[in-house]
């Protein structure tokens, strides 16, 4: 991700912490986690939406619904991480990185005893 993204979260948790009217850094953290799960609800709504699962509503949502939803949901996790790493960028970056090798299986495998 691009230090163009996490300039924008930097400016946007300028303005959160402006309009805040909590004072505790626990706190601040806590309700930012929590805006984590409020965020991934949205996105779990929006999808079942779109896809007409819940018979009663029907098609509620678009999957353009579903896609703001998950910028949103990002965005938040982002913030949250930023409020307890101020290295956020750099450990997203090496957690990217190593999630890749991993998942590509590139990662190095410990030694066979």
């Amino acid at each position: 991700m691009d230090s163009a993204a996490w300039t924008k979260i930097e400016t946007i948790i300028g303005w959160i912490d402006d309009q805040s009217p909590l004072d505790d850094p626990m706190q601040t953290l806590s309700m930012r986690m929590h805006k984590i799960y409020e965020e991934a609800g949205e996105a779990s709504q929006a999808f079942i939406g779109a896809t007409a699962y819940n018979p009663r509503k029907g098609q509620s949502h678009t999957m353009d619904d579903v896609k703001k939803e998950l910028c949103d949901l990002i965005i938040t996790t982002m913030v949250a991480l930023r409020t307890v790493d101020p290295d956020a960028e750099q450990t997203f970056a090496a957690n990217l990185e190593r999630v890749t090798a991993r998942s590509t299986g590139s990662a190095k495998q410990p030694a066979a005893d």
